[in-house]
């Protein structure tokens, strides 16, 4: 992914979603070829000059002042993502100057210890391109059953949530908005992707997503931005039914991106009965203490 190319591109989706109106600038109907903001458009309402714009654009100006940046976000009613996003890919050498992370990422002893003392409650750890690192008895219930527990201790086998949307029928059929969350996934990856352009292993997943999923494309495309911490998903789970579960994302200090994210019901709800019923139907089975103690004290057969 380089950054000058996605700096531009991102630039052209924002000013292409711009009607001029939207801008301030009055429509004059048969005179335009182009329906969002043409570049010298941009660049008198940020204050730039349109020769400034321009090599902005093609990725051929290094250093750019945070008052240009700024205006031009102001301009294009970037959010605060996007604005975050621009610096990101306007930067890249500061950008890329941030320690990378090993290649195989582990979660950490005192992370795994957390995950299994919530037992009520369906939880997993993610890392910045939301391979699953390691899940709880119920987190694997509710998201994945119809894989190994052990699947996320081994990088061979390990889950990514983002590929498993878009290439997971099972995955896939568990969102009863699978569209909305389809989008927040590209979002989220086209924001990280910023942040860390030289993330082999990042880029390697966009690439793959490209050419197996015409869906991620077409987004991906789009330049969608946005960072997702907390939030309602609606699951439809083949053992329990219907699900709305808000979630919460926590960021684990130290570990460049690493996450947990739990899942809860609202008190009372069907949705937190589903999730009961879920534990029970997917708790290990415990043998009966008193055939355990005969089986023990019995006499061995003759």
């Amino acid at each position: 992914m380089d950054a000058s190319s996605e700096l531009g591109d991102f630039l052209k989706s924002r000013r292409a979603a711009l009607r001029p109106e939207e801008a301030g600038i009055s429509p004059h109907p048969g005179r335009r070829r182009v329906t969002g903001l043409r570049r010298e458009e941009l660049a008198t309402l940020a204050g730039v000059s349109i020769t400034h714009y321009t090599r902005l654009e093609q990725g051929r100006v290094t250093g750019v002042s945070d008052g240009v940046l700024a205006a031009i976000a102001r301009t294009l009613r970037l959010t605060d993502d996007e604005t975050a996003h621009l610096k990101d890919l306007a930067r890249p050498a500061a950008a890329s100057s941030r320690p990378a992370p090993p290649r195989v990422a582990h979660a950490g002893a005192s992370a795994r210890q957390l995950l299994a003392a919530m037992t009520e409650v369906p939880a997993i750890i993610m890392d910045r391109r939301n391979d699953v690192l390691a899940w709880n008895r119920l987190g694997h219930a509710l998201l994945a059953g119809h894989l190994a527990p052990d699947s996320p201790d081994t990088p061979a086998t390990r889950p990514n949530l983002s590929r498993m949307l878009f290439l997971d029928e099972r995955y896939r059929e568990l969102y009863a908005d699978w569209d909305e969350q389809a989008q927040l996934a590209v979002a989220h990856l086209r924001l990280i992707a910023g942040r860390h352009p030289d993330d082999r292993a990042l880029a390697e997943l966009v690439g793959q997503l490209t050419m197996k999923s015409d869906e991620f494309a077409s987004r991906w495309a789009r330049h969608p931005v946005r960072t997702c911490t907390s939030g309602l998903k609606r699951l439809r789970h083949p053992l329990v039914g219907a699900l709305e579960l808000s979630f919460e994302s926590l960021l684990i200090p130290g570990t460049s991106g690493q996450r947990l994210i739990a899942y809860t019901a609202e008190p009372g709800s069907p949705s937190e009965a589903a999730l009961r019923l879920l534990g029970s139907a997917t708790a290990p089975v415990v043998q009966d203490r008193t055939e355990v103690r005969h089986s023990i004290t019995a006499p061995a057969a003759r």
